[in-house]
């Protein structure tokens, strides 16, 4: 049995084949706004300390 795939993937894969420079924009896209360097310990160390416990109830006032 072969898996279900919607015409869009179908034509998405279809166009990305047609145009592969597209390939390289998309990898800098995600390097933009996803793939984010590695933190050092100090810094990571340093937001740990500064995160603030949030209440079981977001909505209580008291």
């Amino acid at each position: 049995m072969a898996a279900y795939e919607s015409e869009h993937t179908k034509w998405m894969r279809e166009w990305l084949e047609k145009h592969p420079e597209e390939l390289q924009v998309q990898k800098s896209g995600r390097a933009l706004w996803w793939d984010k360097p590695a933190q050092d310990q100090d810094t990571q160390r340093r937001q740990a300390a500064c995160r603030v416990p949030q209440k079981p109830y977001y909505y209580d006032a008291n």
